[in-house]
């Protein structure tokens, strides 16, 4: 028997089914399911009470709002949440998100057990991802290895963050030091900028400021 005690947290109902479905053909007993990051963390910690903890939880990352308020409105603040009341437990991430950084703090922060993201073979990625995370180990699916790789191939500073957020508000790169100057920042030099910035660009492989912004963006590093 793998799994016996398994918890999903997920508010679309179609994703919710397909987890059940994959759950069911690995021989796992029926999970309990839940559309609310609150009655997620109530149910654990109600089962933990009981002396019946879950071995795994299985939550999306976003959640809609509805005319229910919630104090949890997040997998991540979910997650949090639960390491608080029952550090042991498995917990495997199924998400549309793919941001590097997202992922690389889930494993990193909050000590979650397997990343799958929703995408066209993601049924079969469930099902390593359920059997890895049995057998003790960390599982992130393929598709997200090579992001994670990429965007820790290079560690930013909070300087290059500043200078790539200014960028991508609109100032031009000549700007830049006037405004470090005024808010004490150093270096502040023209050349200092210049000099990170073609660091960064030559490490990650850009060749414009603008292809260096752009994926800042879409790795949630700015």
């Amino acid at each position: 028997m793998m799994f016996k005690r398994v918890l999903i947290a997920e508010d679309h109902e179609s994703a919710s089914i397909s987890v059940r479905k994959t759950l069911e053909d690995l021989g796992i007993p029926p999970a309990e399911y839940t559309f609310y990051c609150d009655d997620a963390l109530m149910h654990i910690k109600k089962n933990v009470h009981a002396d019946q903890p879950y071995d795994l939880l299985i939550t999306d990352l976003s959640f809609e709002e509805d005319h229910r308020p919630q104090k949890l409105s997040s997998g991540m603040e979910l997650i949090s949440a639960v390491k608080l009341i029952q550090p042991s437990l498995k917990i495997l991430v199924f998400s549309a998100e793919n941001k590097a950084a997202v992922v690389d703090t889930l494993f990193k922060e909050l000590g979650i057990n397997g990343y799958v993201r929703k995408a066209r073979h993601d049924a079969k990625d469930l099902k390593l991802a359920l059997e890895a995370i049995y057998k003790h180990k960390i599982y992130l699916s393929e598709d997200l290895k090579q992001t994670v790789k990429q965007k820790n191939a290079y560690e930013f500073t909070d300087f290059d963050i500043t200078i790539i957020s200014l960028l991508s508000r609109g100032m031009l790169q000549k700007e830049i030091p006037v405004y470090l100057q005024e808010n004490n920042i150093r270096p502040s030099g023209l050349s200092s900028i210049e000099k990170r910035l073609n660091l960064m660009k030559e490490v990650l492989g850009f060749s414009k400021n603008e292809q260096l912004v752009a994926y800042c963006k879409d790795f949630g590093i700015i």
